[in-house]
């Protein structure tokens, strides 16, 4: 455990991407099978050990340190294992060599895979008992799987590529041919194997993405404009014999959307934009009508959905781009070429979960322009720009795709209550609950956020909590209510859950508005006004 806690450290406390990199490259060529296979695993969430659950992991340490103690030093560390870590008592029969080599991460997912869950909490104890601080803190992140070291599935996999001089892309295209701990992937990175094979396998292809279009312009005879609809981005991959449903970042979801898998029978990939159905007022002049991405919301992350799911949130994906036809690779050939071939292979899909974006028919780029601004109301995020001529190939290329998103809303809000953050924010209030006034002058929460702000600006607000703390929920302080936050927010839906009756999606910090007194904060029906 020695190696991979040093990897999860390192990994904790590097910022940069390429740092972060080197890092993995380094662990997957110096680390032994399957070590490397079930880290990567659990790097990129695929680990999965049913048996031990986070609650488990509380009443172990009760058991072993005074209960009070644990949750004051929970409260200030922030995060479950690395307070245990740091907690867990030394006994009085524990040997003086404390990791002795046999607690290898194969040895620990072995272990851990083969007990029941109630007998998972002694497994794990007994494991601690011969490890240091570090060792337990890797040892119970491997464990629940919740390895939050600030790097995703592909940065994981890109490490690999980088560790061995291979293309990221056929890493992806390879990924889901395999399982941990991987053994044929290693034996072909290293030479010692073929690359595995992922025919009659539905693999996931990495995405074409878009640059942000700044303050420039596009000529429109040379690029096609859609409308960027506010879904997630999913590729439909079906080999004839069977579909699945992949995310944007090459997660398998089709568990959580049975019924696009279920009407695609097709031989094809084809990339589109998960929707709900629903009718939202002027979506039918932007080319078709979606639910807001807060009814998407509630399917997301299911891994097993009910017919009531089904019925009350029903799926279908609108589509972009087809990218292969059979076994005909179509994304060497320009989008103007692969639309036209969309368009004839819609005939064959089922109009009840498919249709296809609509192009916008704009003489100039100024009119484009106000098209975009009347959008709002149609769960429209924006505008794609696509080059007519452009090929379909993975990441961001320049000049080929931009995404023209329309400008935020925003809010001044009142913060209500903060909490402490995680990781490297364990010891600042960093997340922050805010509201507005509703018809009788209260204060209703609307939207809580933890970015958008500087550093600085963050070690400002945390000072401000501090000073300003009426009352103490555990980790969560209450404060006056003398502070104005300008939010930004994508968009703003109905909510059951929350007493105001509102959600915001992506709210983030724009400002801190010290200028601006509390009573002129805004009230519940002005945002009740921006609602999509």
């Amino acid at each position: 455990m020695r190696q991979f806690s040093q990897l999860l450290d390192g990994l904790v406390y590097t910022r940069s991407r390429n740092g972060k990199l080197d890092l993995i490259a380094d662990y997957m060529r110096t680390a032994p099978d399957p070590d490397r296979g079930w880290a990567l695993a659990a790097l990129t969430g695929n680990l999965d050990l049913k048996a031990v659950k986070a609650s488990a992991i509380g009443d172990m340490i009760r058991e072993r340190v005074d209960p009070i103690l644990f949750e004051m030093s929970r409260d200030y560390v922030g995060d479950l294992a690395e307070t245990v870590a740091l907690l867990w008592p030394k006994r009085e029969d524990q040997p003086a060599e404390i990791d002795d080599g046999s607690l290898t991460v194969g040895a620990v997912v072995e272990r851990l895979s083969s007990v029941s869950r109630s007998g998972a909490p002694a497994a794990l104890a007994a494991m601690m008992d011969h490890l240091d601080a570090s060792g337990r803190f890797a040892l119970l992140k491997l464990a629940t799987g919740g390895l939050r070291v600030g790097i995703s599935a592909r940065l994981a996999k890109t490490g690999l590529a980088q560790a061995f001089g291979l293309d990221i892309d056929e890493v992806e295209e390879v990924w889901h041919a395999l399982t941990p701990p991987y053994a044929a992937l290693f034996g072909w990175a290293e030479g010692r194997g073929d690359r595995p094979d992922p025919a009659g396998t539905p693999f996931f292809r990495p995405f074409m993405l878009a640059h942000p279009l700044e303050d420039g312009t596009v000529d429109l005879a040379d690029y096609a404009a859609e409308w960027k609809w506010d879904g997630i981005r999913v590729q439909i991959v079906g080999t004839g014999k069977e579909t699945r449903l992949y995310s944007r970042a090459g997660d398998d979801i089709t568990g959580s959307f049975p019924e696009i898998a279920e009407a695609f029978s097709g031989h094809a990939v084809l990339d589109g934009e998960l929707l709900v159905k629903g009718e939202v007022q002027g979506a039918e002049q932007h080319g078709g009508s979606a639910a807001s991405f807060n009814a998407l919301q509630q399917r997301l992350g299911r891994k097993t959905v009910s017919a009531k799911m089904l019925g009350d949130y029903p799926a279908f994906v609108r589509l972009y781009d087809l990218l292969l036809d059979g076994e005909e690779d179509l994304r060497a050939l320009g989008w103007t070429e692969r639309r036209a071939r969309l368009e004839a292979f819609m005939t064959s899909l089922d109009p009840a979960r498919f249709d296809i974006s609509a192009i916008i028919d704009a003489p100039d780029f100024e009119a484009l322009g106000d098209i975009r601004a009347g959008a709002r109301e149609a769960a429209i995020e924006g505008v794609m720009l696509k080059r007519r001529d452009s090929p379909y190939v993975a990441g961001r290329r320049t000049g080929l795709w931009y995404k023209w998103k329309r400008d935020p809303l925003t809010a001044d809000c009142v913060m209500m209550y903060a909490q402490r953050g995680h990781g490297k924010r364990s010891s600042f209030y960093s997340d922050y609950t805010f509201g507005c006034w509703n018809a009788e002058g209260e204060l209703l929460p609307v939207g809580k956020a933890y970015s958008g702000f500087t550093d600085e600006e963050l070690k400002w607000l945390d000072r401000f909590v501090r000073t300003n703390t009426i009352k103490t929920f555990g980790p969560v302080r209450e404060v006056e209510k003398t502070l104005v936050l300008e939010v930004a927010f994508d968009s703003i839906h109905q909510s059951k859950r929350h007493k105001s009756g509102l959600a915001m999606r992506f709210p983030r910090i724009s400002r801190i508005r010290r200028d601006k007194p509390a009573a002129e904060a805004d009230v519940i029906e002005t945002l009740e006004r921006m609602i999509s």
